[in-house]
This record gives C-alpha cells, sequence and structure tokens, in this order.
C-alpha cells in the first residue's frame, strides 16, 4: 500500500522565473536541481519538509511532442492546467501581507475566513494557482 507521496509535479514556462519566485518570493528550498540530457530535474520542497517536493516541470521532450507542449503551455498561461499547491501558515494574513511586499500581485482572492480557517490565493507568473491557508486547530489531525 502507498505510505505517502514524495513528489508532486505543475508546469512551469521558466524554471529560472519558478525558482525566484518559489525560493525567493514564496520562502521554498530547492531540494533537486539535475541536469538529466533531456529534461532538467528541478524540485522545490517547504523547509524542513524534504520528504515531500514540487517538481519544477517545463513543457516539452522527453513527455511531449511539440505541439502537446505548446498546447500544455497555453493551458497553464491561463490558468487552467488543472493543478492547484495548496500549502499551510501559522498566519494567512500575515503571509498575505509579506507577500505583497515582495510585490507579488496577482492574487485571486485575500484573506478570508472559511469554516476551516482563514485562506487566501494567487497564481504563479506563470497561471498556476496556489491556496495559503491557516488551518483551525481541529482540521490538522
Amino acid at each position: 500500500m502507498m505510505q505517502s507521496i514524495s513528489c508532486s509535479q505543475i508546469y512551469v514556462l521558466d524554471q529560472e522565473a519558478a525558482v525566484r519566485f518559489y525560493v525567493d518570493i514564496l520562502g521554498l528550498e530547492v531540494h533537486t536541481d539535475a541536469d538529466l540530457g533531456f529534461m532538467r530535474w528541478l524540485t522545490v520542497c517547504v523547509p524542513g519538509h524534504r520528504d515531500r517536493q514540487i517538481l519544477l516541470e517545463k513543457p516539452g521532450p522527453p513527455g511531449h511532442d511539440p505541439a502537446t507542449a505548446e498546447a500544455i503551455r497555453e493551458s497553464v498561461t491561463k490558468g487552467a492546467s488543472g493543478g492547484w499547491l495548496i500549502f499551510t501558515t501559522d498566519d494567512a494574513r500575515a503571509t498575505y501581507d509579506e507577500l505583497v511586499a515582495k510585490g507579488v500581485t496577482e492574487f485571486t482572492s485575500e484573506p478570508t475566513e472559511q469554516p476551516y480557517g482563514i485562506d487566501f490565493g494567487l497564481r504563479d507568473p506563470f497561471g498556476n494557482n496556489i491556496r495559503i491557508g491557516q488551518l483551525n486547530p481541529d482540521q490538522l489531525r
């Protein structure tokens, strides 16, 4: 049986820009940056949680022919790629203010009270959807 998820994936259009956003702005850290020849395997993780990685994958070979890679790029740019990243924080409002101060502008919602806590939404520079939430203690079980 499965025990955990070790790596998830999102598409990015520029891996250097993705590092700047996910590391420099969101505060994640690079886990693996390996040139495999046919692709760059670039993963990030939340500091202290190296067992859960996010692959920042650029559409293209070996998994996609040129037409498919272009269709994926168009879908990502529209925010329609279907992927989400959801992070938790101890203080959603402070995290939101910190991201505003760092220049993030593409928020999809401001910090809002929800039945499960407080959360807000944003998009990365490529159109991927991100939610950041402060969960109520009973939701952390």
